[in-house]
């Protein structure tokens, strides 16, 4: 027992093999009915060839139990016709024929042994009761047939009496039929034998046929793996082959665009991290190339390397922000939060921003909204669609915070009457380090993170953010976000 687990587990990879279960399908399915008739088709040949032989003999015996009665050779006890008939029968299927009065006295022996003498069995009692019986002996190979010999007489009344008179009974041989049944087995192991070569031969094939574009497939994804090809994996062949293809081009093209899009993320920090610091160096250059640099512009210089400092820091906590946001929704710090007051909160902080651009802000609630939530990235997600709003509106402007909530949702809605985004810009808002108008964002500042941060936040409360825009007019984004998390 230990050697046969030992031995699978050191098979266990090939019989996972399709092509095992698909040969082994096939010959199961190809040789268990080959089998099944070469044993139930002799069984069923013997029966039926038994039964004949009885149907035929049995109408034999009816036929000469009334040359019986009508030549009187009970009475007599012989006749030419009637031997002759009996021997023709006897030889005719290898039989003994005794034919037995009604006091139970062998009449007639076709072997001549135990003429005149007696016999007593349950058969021949049987018989002379009227019953035709019927009988197989397996281990001898005989077939035993009792018969009446019945006299029709007719009564003073005109109505039928039936008198038996004797009975024949009868030994049959079934050798003709036993060899003809070996005959017929021998013919059924040889064409089982046949059909199972073909059905071997013809499983490894098929087998082989079948789960070659699963090896086509497998190779193609091989050398995409290894790099020596970037094509698209096409392999038709199966339905299912097709869908794998198509999945795993899928899967592929995802991941190009992550590391398309990895790749750019790097530049792109690259390139933001890069900038401040060339600002900065290119002013300490300066106050260092001049040592006759008056206070004013001294001063002047500083204030500009403080600001670079303080952008190249609010790069690094937005990147660190999105760094968690990327993380497992395991982080978020689930409380019940009073979503009113947390936004009137996040408005307060704002106003005076607001304020120095002249832009009026406004909290319009329709109903008090609790929610389970994380408090932080809810106020991060505030927080950045407001300050954005504030940033890229036009003065004397508005912006309005709409809160509502259903059974099952709280929605929160941020609108604007700034200078809206472009169409084409739409779908690219939510990318790191996206601007619609990059000279006008330096003016204004940010890092072009922040709506990359609020989706993300939004995403880990498994909740949806929707944007509407006109240019020129103002932009709504919508926030829905479920009452209650659910962990899954």
């Amino acid at each position: 027992m230990n050697r046969l687990r030992e031995w699978i587990g050191n098979n266990s990879k090939y019989l996972r093999s399709m092509k095992l279960w698909l040969f082994g399908v096939i010959v199961i399915i190809g040789m268990v009915p080959c089998i099944i008739l070469s044993k139930i088709l002799p069984r069923a040949y013997a029966s039926r060839a038994i039964e004949v032989r009885i149907s035929d003999v049995t109408n034999q015996l009816h036929i000469i139990s009334d040359h019986l009665i009508t030549s009187s050779f009970m009475q007599v006890g012989s006749s030419e016709v009637i031997e002759a008939e009996l021997s023709q029968l006897s030889n005719l299927y290898d039989g003994r024929i005794l034919i037995i009065d009604a006091g139970l006295k062998i009449i007639k022996d076709t072997y001549s042994i135990s003429q005149n003498k007696f016999i007593i069995s349950p058969e021949v009692i049987r018989g002379l009761r009227g019953e035709t019986i019927s009988s197989y002996n397996d281990e001898d190979g005989y077939i035993e047939i009792v018969v009446p010999i019945v006299e029709t007489l007719t009564d003073q009344d005109g109505e039928s009496i039936q008198n038996v008179r004797g009975v024949m009974l009868t030994s049959v041989a079934t050798d003709t039929i036993a060899s003809t049944t070996e005959r017929l087995r021998d013919v059924s192991d040889l064409v089982t034998y046949l059909v199972a070569i073909f059905v071997v031969v013809f499983a490894y094939l098929m087998s082989m046929v079948l789960t070659r574009p699963l090896k086509k497939l497998n190779a193609a994804i091989s050398d995409v793996k290894e790099g020596y090809t970037s094509d698209p994996v096409m392999i038709r062949d199966y339905l299912e082959t097709e869908r794998i293809s198509d999945a795993f081009n899928a899967v592929f093209s995802r991941m190009k665009l992550l590391d398309d899009s990895r790749q750019e993320f790097v530049s792109n920090v690259s390139h933001e991290l890069k900038t401040p610091m060339t600002s900065m160096k290119v002013l300490a250059d300066s106050l260092l190339g001049d040592e006759s640099t008056p206070p004013e512009l001294y001063r002047e210089f500083m204030e500009d390397i403080t600001r670079e400092i303080d952008r190249e820091n609010k790069i690094i906590s937005d990147l660190l922000s999105l760094v968690k946001m990327d993380k497992t929704s395991a982080e978020l710090n689930i409380t019940q939060v009073d979503v009113n007051a947390l936004i009137e909160l996040v408005l307060k902080r704002l106003r005076p921003i607001a304020r120095k651009k002249d832009v009026e802000l406004e909290f319009v609630s329709m109903r008090e909204v609790v929610a389970s939530v994380d408090e932080v990235k809810i106020s991060q997600i505030i927080t950045n669609l407001v300050d954005n709003a504030i940033k890229y509106n036009k003065e004397q402007g508005w912006v309005t915070v709409t809160l509502d909530a259903d059974h099952q949702y709280f929605t929160m809605e941020v609108k604007d009457s700034g200078m809206g985004i472009p169409e084409d810009s739409l779908n690219h808002i939510y990318e790191r380090f996206y601007r619609v108008d990059k000279s006008h964002s330096r003016e204004i500042g940010g890092t072009g993170l922040g709506l990359a941060i609020t989706r993300s936040a939004i995403l880990m409360h498994r909740g949806t953010i929707t944007v509407e825009s006109t240019p020129g007019e103002g932009t709504i984004f919508t926030v829905r976000i479920p009452l209650v998390y659910i962990v899954e």
